[in-house]
């Protein structure tokens, strides 16, 4: 699921995980730094909207670990967000190219049950000003095509309406 944000992107990939009847289970990849109260509510919001019957999994770095762990028979993983996981790994100085790519080769082999993957896509607006946003935004858009290629079904969520890109 591709989208901007508040585009409905989540509500709508949680949506079709609810409808396929299988486990749902649900990766974040936010941090909540204590720091700043309006993430910490952010977060307290998308797990209240959730409910109880999702199993939730924090993953702000080690992201496809956490999708082979989970990814299994009678369960379909939601993982929310792409973007927000290449900023952690950009604040953390990582290398983002390299964990890019092993995150997609992991596509290369279906997992073992659905995953539907939620990212911004922020390449539809003007070129940044500045070069971590430039560098952050190819990050994102680089990841996207490989992802896209390798996925079965692609969605782009614009005011909450799917529209089906690939699939």
């Amino acid at each position: 699921m591709l989208g901007g944000a508040r585009s409905g992107k989540s509500r709508y990939a949680e949506g079709l995980a609810e409808a396929s009847g299988l486990a749902p289970v649900y990766i974040a990849t936010a941090q909540d730094f204590g720091t700043d109260g309006e993430m910490a509510a952010r977060i307290a919001h998308h797990k209240d909207r959730r409910g109880p019957n999702w199993r939730s999994i924090e993953a702000p770095f080690e992201l496809g670990a956490a999708i082979l762990h989970e990814a299994a028979p009678g369960r379909v993983v939601v993982v929310d967000c792409l973007t927000l996981w290449l900023t952690n790994l950009m604040l953390a100085e990582r290398d983002v190219a390299d964990e890019a790519a092993r995150f997609a080769a992991l596509f290369e082999t279906p997992p073992a049950g659905p995953v539907l993957l939620i990212s911004n896509e922020v390449g539809l607006g003007i070129v940044p000003d500045n070069r971590m946003a430039r560098e952050f935004r190819d990050h994102a858009g680089l990841l996207h095509q490989s992802l896209g290629t390798l996925a079965a079904r692609v969605v782009f969520v614009a005011a909450g309406l799917p529209l089906l890109l690939k699939g």
